[in-house]
């Protein structure tokens, strides 16, 4: 598992990123990991979630801006 990297994650589609996370949390259940291991697997989930909330957040904008111009 390579270090967390706030630039590839940046790149990630929404469902690159909630399937990445998915495996991340399935690895880190399993409990096998080493602490060091287990440290950069939560570090990862956790620019993955903040990616998929990225996501989310601007898609929630983009339907709010046309439904407020489907109103007008």
């Amino acid at each position: 598992m390579s270090n967390p990297s706030p630039t590839d994650v940046d790149e990630l589609s929404y469902e690159q990123a909630r399937d990445e996370l998915v495996r991340v949390v399935q690895q880190l259940e399993q409990g096998a990991a080493t602490l060091e291991e287990s440290l950069a697997l939560w570090e990862r989930g956790e620019l993955l979630a903040s990616r998929c909330e990225e996501w989310l957040k601007g898609a929630r904008a983009r339907l709010d801006a046309a439904r407020s111009t489907a109103t007008e």
